[in-house]
């Protein structure tokens, strides 16, 4: 039976031999998530994996599962996970086969931290980064400091530290965080700038 180890990331798997939606429809009554495993020109693996724990694993970004398939262990990153678009229930994952120390390209979340200069906000323009990080050494997240930052700064992703041994796929132009006054704040400065040439105009 397929089942959770002690270890975050350890998964024990069911080898899975029947297939079709009513197959996938009886795994899941039984609280089981079909998935495949591929890649690195191995055939294709069809597994059953426990919803519950799984469902616990995908809450962090580009989990990357240990899974022992009826002795045989593979090292996968998940590649896509079909929702049902209704109910949001985990219907099948595709999980790519990982080998230590290569590299993958994945999306990585931005983190603001820190507050800009009062009255002006940290608009998040760019939510992910594309990386190429080591597989097994994926970020959960790389965060951005905009402590004190005043009015018309831009940080591109080309100024944003990246944990050590990544590298920065992603447009090094592209803008990640755009900081401002509100719009109403702009619109009250445009105002009043404005109104002093009117004035004089009507002199």
């Amino acid at each position: 039976m397929a089942e959770a180890t002690n270890n975050n990331n350890k998964i024990s798997a069911d080898a899975r031999v029947s297939f079709g939606k009513g197959a996938a429809r009886k795994l899941r009554v039984l609280g089981k998530i079909p998935a495949v495993i591929y890649g690195h020109g191995t055939d294709p693996v069809h597994v059953a994996l426990p919803a519950h724990e799984i469902g616990l694993l995908l809450r962090r970004a580009n989990a990357v599962l240990e899974l022992d398939v009826e002795g045989t262990t593979h090292l996968t990153l998940v590649k896509d996970v079909q929702k049902d678009p209704v109910r949001q229930i985990i219907e099948h994952l595709d999980l790519i086969v990982i080998r230590k120390g290569e590299k993958v390209q994945v999306e990585v979340a931005v983190h603001v931290t820190g507050e800009p200069a009062p009255g002006t906000t940290a608009d998040l323009d760019a939510k992910t980064l594309l990386l190429e990080v080591e597989a097994t050494n994926i970020p959960q997240s790389v965060s951005v400091d905009v402590e004190g930052l005043e009015d018309g700064t831009l940080i591109h992703a080309s100024e944003i530290k990246l944990p050590a041994g990544a590298s920065l796929i992603s447009d090094p132009e592209m803008v990640v965080i755009g900081v401002h006054l509100p719009a109403e704040e702009e619109e009250e400065e445009t105002t009043s700038e404005e109104a002093p040439a009117e004035e004089a105009a009507a002199e």
